[in-house]
Order: structure tokens, then C-alpha cells, then sequence
């Protein structure tokens, strides 16, 4: 009598589910417990604030679902909150970092900053722009893609299509080092090759081989996975009509996969398009328009951010220059980015409905 008395109380205080807007208030509520303690500990810094308020939101999550849910949706609301937490912790610094760049950068962005030079104007003076710097990191890093991406292409081709045994292995081997060797190390290596051994001048090219060796490793991964997802059966189809393998990989597996290739190739762009190191190795700098890659030094984003910066003592016309380039650098990766998925929604398989 008494178990079959207590079965119907467990079940309702078990069953009950708590409101949808839950979550936002034990958000709120942690929020406001999470200020209250840092206020009364005497803690200046916001990130020590948020990060209390994160763990009572985890804890009051648990603790409250699990006095009125039962412990196995408690577990799945903990689950879910840090889940929420770690993605702010991703997200806010990031956006952050955004808004404190284009609110400082907008100062001085404009037409004329974007196409004129240093030129003979002083890191004090007012004035000038970063034309030279894009044109040496479009430069640059176009020089690295023609470099990278045939070598990448063929090498995942290899591995995918033909490569077996010890030789194929060696390459899987090198090419999972390469994606790990610092810039610097990339920069030093054609430092010796390029400009000691061989006697060659600093010029954009130097760097745009030093780019390359940081690009060829994601190349080949990306397009890798890219050539693994098309069917067997595909190639199988086109074999048995008698086609060469060269051929139907030319036309067969190369165009089904060339939307991720490409998307690939664009986050490769982006991924060295911002590298300091190589650059202050192999192409130095210079407040000039420069052309020529293969001859002299070449401006570049990343130095010319850094550049004035340095000579600026946090403050003053060279402070504002370094925060719209780097405004600059940022969109310019960021559209790099939305073209690659762009180019991957273009070029995704149409299912029909």
C-alpha cells in the first residue's frame, strides 16, 4: 500500500519539466550572484567576474534540474550548459577583438589610406596609407598559391589514387611534420638556401617560398579528404567504359571534388596571409611601392602593422595607421573565408526533394 502510494508522488516530482526559460533565468540569476561576489572579494577584472558567473550557471543548471527533473535530464542540462559556456568563452574574446579593431581602425580608413604609400612621410607625420603593403602581400601570397597548390593537388592525388607502400607512408609522414613546423623554422630554412648559400637578395619571392612551405601541408590534407569522399564508383564507372585512370581523374574525381579543393585552397590563403615571421626574414621592409617581388625589399600587412606599432609608443598618427591595417588584414582574411564557403555551398551535390 505504501509503495504503490509513494509511485504516483515519485513520478510527479520526477516527471515535472521545467519551463523554456529556464536556462535564461539561471543565466540571469548567476549573472547577478557571479557580480555580487566579485564586487564584495574586491575583484577588478571582468574575466574573473564571468567565469564565477559560468560555474554558478553550470552548478545552479544541475542543482535545480536536478531536484525537479531527476538526475538523468540533470546530466543532460549540465551537458548543454558547458556546452553554451565554451562557446562564449570562444566567441566573446573574438568578438571583442573585432569591435576593438574596427572601432579604432575606422579613424583613418578611407580611399586615400588605402591607395597611397609612406612614402617620405614620417611615422609621426599624419597621413599616408597602406598601398604598398597590400600590393606586397598580394603579392606575396599569390607567389605561395602558384607554388603550393599544383605541388599539393598532385601529392594528395598521389596519396589518394596511386600512392602504396613505404613511399606513400613517408610522404603521409613529412607532410603531417610539415603541418606542424613553426613559421619562424620555415623562414630560417630558405634564409639559408635562398639568401646565404645561394647569394640571393631579400625580395617578396624569398617570402613567398618561406609561405609555401607553410601552405603545401594544408593543401594536400584538404584536397586528401576532398579526393577520399568521391565514390569508388565513380571511378569504377568510368574504368570499366575503358577510360585511362589519368583521365578519369582528370574528369571524373577532380570535378567532382574541386569545390572542397577550392574552399581548401582559400583557407590555406587565409592561414598565411597574416604570418610575420617568414616576412621579417626574407623580405624586410620598405615605405615605398615595390612591384617587383623578385628584386628588393617588399612592404607587406603584417610588417607594416607591426612596424607602426613599434614606432608609435601607443599613441599618435602611427597608432591609428596600425589599427586600420590590421581592420584591413582582418576583412581582407574574412572575405577570404565567406568566398571558401560560398565556393563550397556553390559546388555542394543538389539532392532533390
Amino acid at each position: 500500500m505504501s509503495n504503490a502510494t509513494l509511485t504516483p508522488q515519485r513520478a510527479s516530482l520526477r516527471g515535472a519539466t521545467l519551463p523554456k526559460w529556464f536556462a535564461w533565468a539561471v543565466a540571469a540569476g548567476s549573472a547577478a550572484l557571479g557580480y555580487g561576489i566579485s564586487a564584495a572579494a574586491g575583484l577588478q577584472s571582468d574575466i574573473q567576474w564571468a567565469l564565477i558567473a559560468a560555474l554558478l550557471f553550470v552548478i545552479g543548471s544541475y542543482g535545480i534540474s536536478a531536484k525537479i527533473e531527476g538526475s538523468r535530464q540533470a546530466k543532460d542540462r549540465t551537458a548543454t550548459s558547458l556546452v553554451w559556456v565554451a562557446f562564449l568563452m570562444a566567441v566573446i574574446p573574438l568578438a571583442s577583438l573585432i569591435w576593438e579593431t574596427v572601432k579604432r581602425g575606422v579613424k583613418v580608413l578611407d580611399g586615400y589610406f588605402l591607395s597611397h604609400s609612406m612614402g617620405v612621410v614620417a611615422d609621426t607625420e599624419p597621413g599616408g596609407g597602406i598601398y604598398h603593403a597590400i600590393l606586397g602581400t598580394l603579392e606575396q601570397v599569390g607567389l605561395a598559391t602558384l607554388i603550393s597548390v599544383p605541388i599539393g593537388v598532385l601529392t594528395a592525388i598521389y596519396l589518394v589514387e596511386y600512392g602504396r607502400g613505404k613511399l606513400a607512408k613517408a610522404v603521409t609522414f613529412f607532410v603531417d611534420v610539415m603541418t606542424g613546423i613553426p613559421s619562424i623554422v620555415a623562414g630560417l630554412f630558405i634564409l639559408s638556401l635562398w639568401i646565404l648559400i645561394l647569394g640571393m637578395g631579400y625580395s617578396g619571392f624569398a617570402g613567398s617560398m618561406a609561405l609555401s612551405i607553410l601552405m603545401i601541408p594544408v593543401v594536400v590534407r584538404s584536397t586528401e579528404e576532398m579526393l577520399k569522399l568521391v565514390p569508388n564508383e565513380l571511378r569504377e564507372a568510368s574504368l570499366a567504359l575503358g577510360v585511362p585512370k589519368w583521365r578519369t581523374i582528370l574528369k571524373v574525381v577532380l570535378p567532382t571534388s574541386i569545390g572542397g579543393i577550392t574552399t581548401g585552397v582559400m583557407l590555406a590563403i587565409a592561414r598565411i596571409t597574416g604570418e610575420t615571421a617568414p616576412v621579417l626574414l626574407l623580405v624586410w621592409v620598405t615605405n615605398f611601392i615595390n612591384a617587383n617581388p623578385f628584386s628588393d625589399p617588399q612592404a607587406s600587412l603584417p610588417m607594416y602593422i607591426y612596424l607602426q606599432y613599434a614606432n608609435s609608443g601607443g599613441s599618435g598618427a602611427a597608432y591609428d595607421r596600425a589599427w586600420a591595417a590590421a581592420l584591413t588584414l582582418i576583412a581582407f582574411i574574412m572575405i577570404l573565408n565567406l568566398v571558401a564557403r560560398g565556393i563550397a555551398r556553390w559546388k555542394a551535390p543538389k539532392t532533390g526533394r
